[in-house]
């Protein structure tokens, strides 16, 4: 039997094998975007996690949770968006569905609910969430929220998040649902500004969205808004006027950007503004799209005056960090991507990288950016990925929240990339900032007493 499949039956579920796969040693496909194998304990997020990451960054709108209150407690503190204006997002309501709740019903819990926060918190949308008991019980959210907008004349928006029908992917759809209702022309949509983007996939995590935007301005191309960081009702509403939509994580915006081209014949494209590279080239192919010389102009400027900035700084750190070795779980194909790149700029080696969300393309090009030996991995568990970091020598982790410990009881330093952090990571400070962060937790005197 060959050495490499033994290793692997003896670290994963049988049903796990397609999923993981290591470059050099394994021709085939690897298997993603299928149900999480049960008895994983699965590090991937639910179907009302993926909506809600998508719509609590809507900063005047009320976030209504109908379900257990323990659901509720995943809000805006656990993603971290920033705003420019309201700040109700910051409230997490609940309907608190109890066992009597379960048995009879929670419908006329739920219109009274929305009774309550609206004549408390004036409002003209509110996002109501089904969670996994709701599915159970067969409330019907459709007609209760579409008797509530009748009701209170504004927009009341249900969001089929329940779970035990799919993962966090199915969430990040349901969410883009949502949008579409809400961003739906009441008439003929309005001729499109011209040199305007819409900037999908982006949650304003540390004010990221307001780098970008001051970048496009630069050049000479508007805003009109984020989905959905820092976003609000009156934004959201003339999303249909932009010229181009522009996609950081396609993984939770992509299908809303098919639909919106299909609708309102607006083209997108996918960029990331993760490392100097990536920056620099998604800037590059938004400007190109317009064929404006000027903007061109600008923008070589813009890369110039950037890249001065912080390349030097940048190449003191990759003096510092050659060597070390590097291990990627996320949440998206984009994000892991980018981080590939961004680690090759300071000099770090990736040696196993994964996503909770990823698709078959973003695998393809993973495969494409690693080195032979790299394991490339989906929807993994916490038994996988000790495993993995082990048996690469891995010096780092870079993860979200719940990867956090796995780190740390392994004597292995650990980067959070996701949600709470309070640092941008976008743009070219935001490559400064994670080059410092990786130098910082690597060069810490803590790992010689391990």
């Amino acid at each position: 039997m060959d050495v490499q499949k033994s290793v692997l039956q003896d670290t994963v579920f049988h049903e796990r094998e397609d999923s993981i796969i290591t470059k050099g040693k394994q021709k085939k496909q690897l298997t993603c975007d299928t149900a999480s194998v049960a008895g994983c304990v699965s590090q991937r997020a639910c179907v009302y996690c993926g909506a809600r990451v998508v719509l609590n960054p809507v900063t005047d709108a009320i976030h209504l949770v109908h379900g257990p209150i323990g659901c509720a407690s995943y809000t805006w503190d656990i993603r971290g968006s920033l705003s420019s204006g309201s700040e109700l997002y910051r409230n997490s309501f609940s309907t608190d569905l109890k066992e009597k709740d379960v048995i009879f019903g929670g419908e006329k819990k739920l219109a009274r609910a929305i009774d309550e926060l609206v004549a408390e918190y004036p409002t003209k949308v509110v996002f109501v969430y089904a969670t996994c008991i709701v599915g159970v019980i067969g409330d019907d959210l459709e007609a209760v929220c579409k008797a509530a907008s009748a009701k209170h004349q504004i927009e009341v928006i249900p969001v089929q998040s329940s779970g035990f029908a799919g993962n966090k992917a199915a969430g990040y759809r349901a969410a883009c649902d949502a949008l579409l209702r809400l961003i739906k022309p009441s008439q003929k949509k309005n001729k499109p500004k011209a040199s305007t983007v819409n900037y999908l996939g982006d949650f304003n995590l540390a004010g990221e969205v307001w780098i970008i935007k001051d970048y496009l301005k630069q050049i000479g191309i508007e805003l009109n808004v984020a989905f959905t960081g820092d976003s609000h009702y009156e934004a959201l509403k003339n999303a249909t006027t932009a010229s181009l939509n522009i996609i950081q994580c396609a993984g939770s915006m992509i299908y809303l950007a098919q639909r919106m081209e299909e609708l309102y014949a607006i083209p997108y494209m996918n960029i990331s503004f993760l490392g100097l590279e990536d920056t620099a080239a998604s800037l590059r192919r938004i400007v190109d799209s317009f064929g404006d010389p000027e903007m061109k102009l600008c923008l070589e400027e813009l890369l110039v005056r950037e890249t001065s900035k912080v390349k030097p700084t940048l190449d003191w750190y990759r003096e510092r960090l050659q060597g070390k070795k590097a291990a990627i779980y996320v949440g998206g194909g984009f994000k892991a991507i980018s981080l590939i790149k961004q680690f090759r700029e300071i000099g770090i080696d990736v040696v196993m990288i994964g996503t909770q969300t990823g698709r078959q393309e973003e695998y393809q090009t993973i495969n494409e950016l690693v080195d032979e030996g790299t394991v490339i991995l989906d929807d993994a568990n916490p038994s996988e990925l000790e495993k993995f970091m082990v048996e690469k020598g891995a010096h780092l982790l870079v993860g979200g929240v719940k990867e956090r410990p796995l780190a740390y009881k392994l004597g292995i330093a650990f980067i959070d990339h996701n949600h709470d952090r309070k640092h941008p990571l976008s743009g070219f400070v935001g490559a400064v900032n994670l080059a410092k962060e990786v130098a910082t937790t690597l060069c810490s005197p803590v790992w010689q007493y391990v």
